[in-house]
């Protein structure tokens, strides 16, 4: 997060700005987006298990609290994110970019968050060994199919126009790099909308949902977070292709577009180990 001199609503259109130097003494004065975005993602969680619950053979809860939970917290998460990029990022890195900060620093701060996702996802996939460990008996539907196929190639496409984009950038070629940029924020959003059909055709189609089994709860569980990790990915996407359509990157000023790469890269690396591990093993039960 940026430190500001002057945090006066003047400076900044009315906007109060995030503080750190005197955290915690100064509370009031830091953001509080990051614990709204938090609160929001917990309650995500909090949905599912009720919807769980609420869908069990004993009804523990109303059925409806699942998915009300679900779409408040969604709406909760998106608000936080939105307040939390613009506030400690776009204001004050706007016009003057990584000033005050190395982009070394920025970057190792990206690969220890990394390397938490590495854990939360290494959480699920966990999970979902124990059950493979276990005498599975439940049934699954065909979950290798074409559509599953060509979303991946998607996705690993998309990684591929960033890492030529972010080429084009360091070669002096902005144009080239705005359009390829472009391309990989729209493969991302064709990604998850394939993810959303996807999911329609196992719900509608196979009656495949988050309560059928323990397999379902891994398989809705593993997706829902790789699709939430690239929903944020688009956003981070679109706020440096924005950027970059208004100059605001060089082939010496470029840090922003090198962490989201990274992240980017990530995720896509993440699919395709989970399409190996949960599309593919599910073929072999």
């Amino acid at each position: 997060m940026s430190i500001v001199e002057d945090d006066s609503s003047e400076d900044h259109g009315g906007h109060h700005l995030p503080a750190v130097d005197d955290w915690p003494r100064g509370f009031g004065e830091a953001s509080w987006w990051p614990f709204i975005t938090a609160l929001g993602a917990s309650g995500i969680y909090l949905g599912a298990a009720l919807f769980i619950l609420g869908h069990g053979a004993n009804d523990v809860v109303s059925t409806i609290a699942g998915p009300v939970t679900l779409v408040g917290s969604t709406g909760v998460f998106l608000v936080g994110l939105y307040g939390w990029l613009y506030h400690a990022f776009i204001v004050s890195f706007w016009d003057s970019g990584t000033a005050g900060h190395g982009s070394g620093t920025l970057k190792f701060a990206m690969l220890l968050f990394l390397g938490s996702e590495i854990a939360t996802f290494g959480a699920g996939f966990v999970y979902y060994f124990f059950i493979r460990a276990g005498s599975f008996t439940y049934e699954t539907p065909h979950l290798l199919s074409s559509l599953i196929l060509i979303n991946t190639a998607i996705l690993i496409a998309s990684s591929i126009t960033l890492h030529f984009a972010h080429t084009s950038l360091l070669k002096g070629n902005h144009k080239r790099f705005v359009r390829l940029l472009g391309v990989t924020l729209l493969l991302g959003v064709v990604f998850l909308g394939g993810q959303a059909l996807e999911y329609y055709e196992f719900l509608e189609g196979e009656g495949f949902d988050l309560t059928a089994n323990a397999f379902g709860s891994a398989f809705y569980g593993l997706t829902g977070l790789h699709g939430l990790h690239v929903s944020l990915g688009a956003i981070l996407l679109a706020i440096i292709f924005f950027r970059g359509l208004y100059g605001h990157y060089t082939s010496e000023k470029h840090t922003s577009v090198s962490t989201v790469s990274m992240y980017w890269h990530f995720v896509d690396i993440v699919w395709v180990f989970l399409v190996v591990v949960l599309y593919v093993g599910a073929e072999a039960i």
